[in-house]
């Protein structure tokens, strides 16, 4: 009676698949962390080699060695040829120093911070609605005490946003734009991107005083310094300096609602009449039903900050709702999108 039972066991309508990348996905993509900790595309700079020749180069055994360099060559950052590894095009632009698109910042401020995207860490923020990092507290505070942190952090962050700075200023017209005031605006990434892609723009980097230490330090490197200036300010509290663009990157994903919705309004009320706004950032799409990137953001921001992923819908309508128009979503490069709009010329003049 109980085989007749299940004679017939009912099949899933569907593979299993996504299941198992879940757990693969958490045991796999360390490995690319692992193998850029270990310098491991540093060693292939120059030329192709073997898998002996990396254990022996890396002073690890067989069987990790192969368990790393297949992962990284599934994942397309390595290529085998003849039994010889070498860089792809992929590993070349973002992961050499060399190259001013290297994501290797980024990706050792992500291993020094491991604990926070551990799955005990994430589950708290979870289960507290608090962020983990930096020990729980509030990691702009943190910047703000620690000088060496909020350089290290900056630099992180200038790791992901220069090929950013390459793109979105090519699908926005920005030759009118005179004066760029980049709200956050970290090692001055997205300023000089914009302002190598038009040649009449200046720019101003408003941030707290180390992180404008290092913004510097990247003007001069550009050979912007007479164009691009900085000034130490708090966007929550100090006014906003005379400009004719307001410029935010992976600012309001830092930030719940009402906080991103007071810097709105704050931008609407300083900038000049027919000023722009722009906001660059990860979006979901306008259901909220994905993609999974915007909502892994999210969850690192779980880990992070205070803040979430938001819709191209749902920040055009804040800035609908706060007296911006002609608002536009446009994607740009990767993940990222920005969300613009303009301030009526006939809207009176900025207010202080």
């Amino acid at each position: 009676m109980t085989q007749e039972k299940f004679a017939n066991l009912p099949r899933p309508r569907l593979d299993d698949r996504p299941l198992w990348d879940v757990m693969f996905g958490v045991f796999g993509y360390p490995a690319l962390l692992i193998a850029h900790r270990l310098k491991l595309f540093a060693l292939l700079e120059s030329k192709a080699l073997t898998l002996p020749d990396i254990c022996n180069e890396l002073n690890i055994k067989r069987r990790p060695a192969e368990a790393m360099l297949t992962t990284a060559t599934a994942l397309g950052f390595l290529s085998l040829k003849d039994k010889y590894y070498a860089l792809t095009p992929l590993a070349e632009d973002y992961l050499l120093e060399k190259s001013p698109s290297y994501f290797g910042f980024f990706w050792d401020m992500m291993i020094d911070n491991s604990q926070v995207f551990s799955l005990a860490s994430l589950e708290r923020a979870v289960l507290t609605d608090c962020p983990q990092a930096y020990g729980g507290g509030d990691i702009y505070k943190s910047h703000e005490e620690q000088v060496e942190l909020a350089r290290r952090f900056t630099r992180g962050m200038h790791s992901i946003s220069m090929t950013l700075a390459a793109a979105w200023p090519n699908v926005i017209d920005l030759s009118g734009t005179r004066l760029m005031l980049d709200i956050g605006g970290g090692s001055g990434a997205h300023s000089i991107g914009a302002a190598l892609r038009s040649k009449n723009l200046k720019a101003i980097i408003l941030d707290l005083e180390p992180i404008c230490e290092v913004a510097q330090e990247f003007i001069a490197r550009y050979g912007l310094p007479d164009r691009i200036g900085t000034r130490v300010g708090d966007m929550w509290n100090d006014s906003f300096p005379e400009a004719d663009l307001h410029f935010y990157s992976n600012i309001y994903h830092d930030w719940p609602w009402e906080k991103c919705r007071f810097l709105t309004e704050k931008s609407f009320k300083s900038l000049e009449p027919g000023g722009r706004i722009i906001i660059h950032d990860v979006l979901y799409n306008d259901e909220k039903t994905g993609p999974f990137a915007p909502a892994a953001y999210s969850m690192l921001m779980m880990g992070w900050t205070e803040g979430e992923s938001y819709s191209g819908l749902e920040l055009s309508d804040m800035l609908k709702e706060t007296g911006f128009r002609d608002i536009e979503v446009r994607p740009t490069f990767g993940y990222y999108s920005i969300v613009t709009g303009r301030k009526s010329p006939d809207a009176g003049p900025a207010r202080p």
